[in-house]
C-alpha cells in the first residue's frame, strides 16, 4: 500500500473522536437491559470489565500496526498470504457494512417505536443514505469532521440523566459485587455489541499523521466511552428496580420521558431527533471501512465501491422487517464482536509478531 499524502490525513486528537464516536451508537439507548440480565445491580462493574478489554484490544491493535505503512488488509495478505489474505479481507468489509446496516435498521426501529410507527423506511434510509453518500465523497477528513460534530453537539444530553436524581433510589446499588464472576462475564459478553468500533482503527490508521502520537488519544477516547456507559448505567440503576431494569427495552428513552422542562413536553423526542447526529458517524465511518477496503481489494475507485456498499446497505435496511430479525443480527454480531476482543486480534498479534522475528531473521541471514 502506497504512503498515504499528508494532505489527506488528519491529526492525532482527531482519533479521540474517531473512537468515541463509534463506540457510542444506538446502543446506548438500550443496552442496560442485556447488560442487567445477569449481573442485575452490579452491572456496571461489567460495564467497567467491557472498558478494561477495549483498552487491551487498543494496545494489541497499534502493537499489531506500528512499523506499518498499510491497514489491516495488507497486515492479512503480509501473514496469509494472497488467498486467505483477500478472503479474511472480504469478511472484513462484510463486517464492517453489517455494523453500518445494524445501526441504521435499528435507529429506524426506535423512530417506529416511539415516534412514528408508519414512517416509511424506504425514503428515510434513502434520505440517510444520501447524505452518507455526500459525506463520504469528501474524504476522510470530512468523515472525521463528521465524528467531531457527532460527538460535541448532542454532548449536553448526558446531563439529562441527573432528572433520575429526584426519583432515586441508592439502595438498588446494595449489596455490591452480589453476583458471581460467571454472571459478570456473561454480561461482559453482553456489552461486546456495545462497545464495537474501535476494531475500525485497522482500517484508518495509515490515515493518521504521527499515528503513534494518537495511541493516548484512543485510549482517552475508549475511557470517555467506558465512563459514560458506567454513568448511564449506574443512573438507570438507581431509577429502575431490578425487575424493571431487565424488561425495559429502551431505558435510555424511558428516562428521557421523565424530563421536564418549561419549554419542551416530549423530551424524548428532542432525544431521539439529536440522536441522528449520533448515528450519522457510525454509519459514514463503518462504511467509509468497508468502501476504502473493497477498493483495495479489487482496485478500483472508492467512489465506486462507496455506491457499492451504499447499495448493500440500502437493500438489507429494507429486507429486515421485524424485530426479530434485528434482534437476530444483534446477537450474531455482539458473538463475532466477542470473538475479535477475546481471539482475533490477541491472535493477530501474536502472528504479526513472529512474521517480524521471521523477517528480521532472514534479514540476519541475507
Amino acid at each position: 500500500m502506497k504512503k498515504i499524502a499528508e494532505r489527506y490525513q488528519v491529526s492525532p486528537f482527531l482519533v479521540f473522536f474517531l473512537i468515541h464516536s463509534l463506540q457510542f451508537g444506538v446502543g446506548v439507548l438500550g443496552f442496560q437491559r442485556f447488560i442487567s440480565l445477569d449481573s442485575g445491580h452490579d452491572a456496571w462493574i461489567a460495564v467497567l470489565a467491557s472498558g478494561v478489554i477495549v483498552h487491551i484490544s487498543i494496545f494489541l491493535i497499534y502493537q499489531i500496526l506500528k512499523d506499518q505503512e498499510g491497514n489491516i488488509l495488507d497486515i492479512h495478505k503480509k501473514i496469509f498470504g494472497k488467498w486467505i489474505g483477500n478472503g479474511l479481507n472480504a469478511l472484513v468489509i462484510i463486517y464492517f457494512t453489517a455494523l453500518a446496516i445494524n445501526v441504521l435498521r435499528t435507529f429506524i426501529e426506535v423512530i417506529q417505536v416511539w415516534m412514528f410507527p408508519d414512517i416509511n423506511v424506504w425514503i428515510y434510509s434513502f434520505i440517510f443514505l444520501a447524505l452518507t453518500y455526500y459525506i463520504l465523497n469528501g474524504g476522510f477528513r470530512v468523515v472525521a469532521g463528521i465524528c467531531f460534530f457527532g460527538v460535541v453537539l448532542p454532548a449536553y444530553l448526558i446531563f439529562s440523566f441527573l432528572f433520575t436524581l429526584k426519583f432515586a433510589n441508592f439502595n438498588n446499588l446494595m449489596p455490591f459485587f452480589d453476583h458471581s464472576i460467571s454472571d459478570l462475564l456473561k454480561s461482559t459478553k453482553n456489552m461486546s455489541l456495545t462497545v464495537l468500533g474501535f476494531e475500525a482503527l485497522f482500517m484508518y490508521y495509515p490515515f493518521l499523521k504521527n499515528p503513534e502520537k494518537s495511541r493516548k488519544w484512543a485510549h482517552f477516547g475508549a475511557a470517555v466511552t467506558t465512563l459514560i456507559y458506567v454513568i448511564i448505567m449506574l443512573f438507570s440503576i438507581i431509577y429502575f428496580s431490578e425487575e424493571q431494569l431487565q424488561k425495559n427495552v429502551w431505558a435510555t428513552l424511558t428516562i428521557w420521558k421523565i424530563v421536564e422542562m418549561p419549554f419542551v413536553e416530549r423530551f424524548e423526542y428532542i432525544g431521539i431527533a439529536n440522536w441522528n447526529l449520533v448515528i450519522l458517524p457510525n454509519v459514514c465511518l463503518t462504511l467509509w471501512c468497508a468502501s476504502r477496503g473493497m477498493k483495495q481489494l479489487v482496485k478500483i475507485k472508492q467512489k465506486y465501491t462507496i455506491l457499492i456498499v451504499l447499495a448493500a446497505c440500502y437493500g438489507a435496511v429494507n429486507i429486515i422487517k421485524d424485530r426479530e430479525q434485528i434482534n437476530t443480527i444483534n446477537s450474531f454480531l455482539g458473538e463475532v464482536g466477542f470473538y475479535i476482543f477475546m481471539a482475533y486480534i490477541p491472535l493477530l498479534y501474536l502472528l504479526t509478531l513472529i512474521y517480524r522475528k521471521w523477517k528480521g531473521g532472514r534479514k540476519v541471514e541475507t
